[in-house]
């Protein structure tokens, strides 16, 4: 009995659509174009003052992230603490002592804001860095958005001077 399939039957359909992964990948290209194309956020009023919730709501002022990885993101959310903390930026080499050293690991939802803060390594000989580093974290939000990843949890290594100065070590300049 002849076969009734057409010759194009036993080979998996190509129509020239674009696989799936790809499609999805410009597709979140897209959205993170007219994310951008937004117009600048209006500055907030002043805050109530001390005892308030230190992480706002959501804005626009953090353009989305376009990392595929919690590593990749990492390098943004440095971006970002830096760019929010540029004078407490310990500039040039480290000296070889540090006065602490804490890694941290930290979630971000899909709006840009911190949802936990895990110590995987804390100064616990500084507590008071601790504090000031988790502050530091909580005051930074929204965080770029995950665009890509949704939420993401990522982790970084504060290296802290005696001047209370940091460098992350995902943008360090080193050591001496």
């Amino acid at each position: 009995m002849p076969d009734k399939r057409s010759p194009t039957s036993s080979k998996p359909s190509d129509t020239g659509r674009p696989r799936s992964w790809l499609w999805a990948s410009l597709m979140a290209g897209v959205a993170s174009l007219v994310a951008a194309c937004k117009s600048p956020p209006v500055p907030p009023e002043p805050g109530p003052g001390p005892g308030a919730a230190e992480q706002g709501p959501p804005s626009a002022a953090s353009a989305p992230s376009g990392a595929a990885t919690p590593r990749a993101y990492r390098a943004d959310a440095a971006k970002h603490l830096y760019a929010h903390n540029a004078q407490r930026i310990y500039k040039g080499q480290l000296p070889p002592m540090l006065y602490a050293v804490g890694v941290l690991e930290v979630d971000i939802d899909r709006n840009g804001r911190v949802q936990r803060l895990s110590w995987m390594r804390a100064p616990k000989h500084a507590p008071e860095v601790i504090a000031e580093i988790e502050r530091t974290v909580r005051s930074a939000a929204p965080y770029p958005v995950p665009a890509r990843m949704g939420k993401v949890t990522y982790t970084d290594t504060w290296l802290w001077d005696k001047s209370g100065q940091f460098q992350l070590d995902t943008l360090t300049e080193g050591q001496r």
